[in-house]
């Protein structure tokens, strides 16, 4: 099929090929494996297997300040799958780093995993990323349970996700939904690849995989503390103040403990305590949340950070807006940029028309990002060269250059020639 088609994913009807429930590995869990000579062993078989290597980790979000990963699926074909407990031993991973240095990874959702991965030193060569393949194929939807159902009609037990992974002993539940969420990768990312080479996006597809174990970190976000919830509430920079200082002396404490910082201190208690503006840990601990035991004996550094706080010179406080960074919102383009607004009323209907006739989505074909920043600045020549050559220094592949350079070329024409 030509790219420009819509892909055919093979969907099968449910009705002709009801889903089988996947509720257990079919070779039963696979024990948990925490000591050095288990690791070897472990390294050991996954050597003698072949093809490429079923990857999955599982963190302890909203629990733990840390993305660490407390649990790694491994699975391999002629090796059968693993649970790898890295904590107690994670320099002696050793062996385990060198086997799968090489063959290809299947990940789901790599850019969740590959950072803890990386954490502990393992290295990725080639990925193969089924979510990101479900994006280019515009699956309705990408998660893992919903394609291991639409490729291989199996139903996915799920229901553990959020589940506290730092938690020991891990129980025989938890380890039976880890160990199923390696168990199909395998067979998934074959019958992937056949709907990507049918739709003619595999080399897409690799592209994209390729990109995404070189793609640069994005910076840390400025002003973290102003995504506290309910910032909005607040009036005056004083009050802002309170809840930087707070936010701050939480995150110290937060790493320090390694607990998740709204576990340490919720943001409804931040702001509660911008709004009174305590001056006596007194006054603090009759707050709600502040007088409970944990927080009382927290109260000094709260305490502490929001007498900091109040000590600050008017110059010193932080603004009611944060200062903006990048483009103005598109609605403000018309009259801070004339020129600009011209161009994303040619570009960015162009660019939506060719998501709905490709059947790919518009996040995918162009980050946003980049588009928005294209119309912004716009170019001094309007070639499909030119574009092109702007694309690739933001970071768009090929096939994504090829798809939408021409069309963002005329685009950018007929918005510098109005007429």
């Amino acid at each position: 099929m030509s790219e420009a088609g819509n892909p055919d994913t093979g969907h099968v009807d449910e009705t002709e090929n009801p889903i089988r429930p996947l509720l257990a590995p079919a070779d039963g869990v696979p024990d948990l494996l925490s000591t050095p000579d288990q690791f070897e062993r472990a390294a050991e078989l996954l050597d003698s297997g072949t093809g490429p290597i079923a990857l999955d980790t599982e963190r302890a979000s909203g629990y733990r300040y840390s993305q660490r990963a407390y649990l790694i699926q491994v699975r391999r074909t002629g090796a059968g799958s693993f649970l790898i407990d890295p904590i107690e031993h994670p320099d002696a991973l050793a062996p385990l780093v060198e086997v799968l240095d090489g063959p290809e990874w299947i990940l789901h959702a790599a850019d969740q995993d590959l950072p803890c991965l990386t954490e502990l030193n393992f290295r990725c060569a080639t990925l193969f990323d089924t979510e990101l393949a479900g994006r280019l194929l515009n699956l309705p939807k990408v998660n893992l349970a919903a394609m291991v159902a639409e490729f291989l009609q199996l139903g996915l037990a799920k229901g553990h996700g959020a589940a506290d992974w730092s938690h020991r002993p891990l129980p025989d539940e938890w380890l039976n939904y880890a160990a199923l969420d390696v168990e199909a990768l395998v067979e998934l990312r074959d019958a992937m690849t056949t709907a990507l080479d049918d739709a003619g996006r595999l080399d897409w597809a690799v592209q994209e995989f390729a990109y995404e174990l070189v793609k640069p970190t994005p910076p840390p976000r400025t002003d973290r503390w102003r995504r506290t919830s309910n910032l909005h509430t607040l009036r005056t920079p004083r009050q802002l103040a309170i809840v930087r200082s707070l936010w701050t002396a939480r995150e110290q404490v937060a790493a320090r403990r390694d607990v998740a910082p709204g576990r340490v201190l919720p943001d409804s208690a931040i702001i509660t305590a911008a709004t009174a503006a305590p001056t006596t840990e007194a006054a603090l601990t009759r707050l709600p949340v502040f007088g409970g035991p944990r927080q009382r004996r927290q109260a000094k550094v709260w305490m502490d950070a929001i007498a900091d706080a109040l000590a600050l010179s008017d110059a010193d406080l932080p603004p009611r807006k944060q200062a903006a960074t990048g483009p103005p919102p598109l609605n403000r383009w018309e009259q801070r940029n004339p020129d600009a607004a011209r161009r994303a009323h040619e570009v960015r209907p162009a660019l939506k028309e060719l998501a709905e006739t490709t059947a790919v989505p518009m996040e995918n074909m162009l980050a946003p990002d980049t588009v928005r920043e294209l119309c912004w600045q716009g170019l001094p020549q309007h070639r499909v060269a030119d574009v092109d050559t702007w694309l690739a220094g933001r970071g768009a592949r090929p096939w994504q250059r090829d798809l939408t350079g021409q069309p963002i070329a005329e685009a950018l024409s007929r918005a510098s020639d109005p007429s």
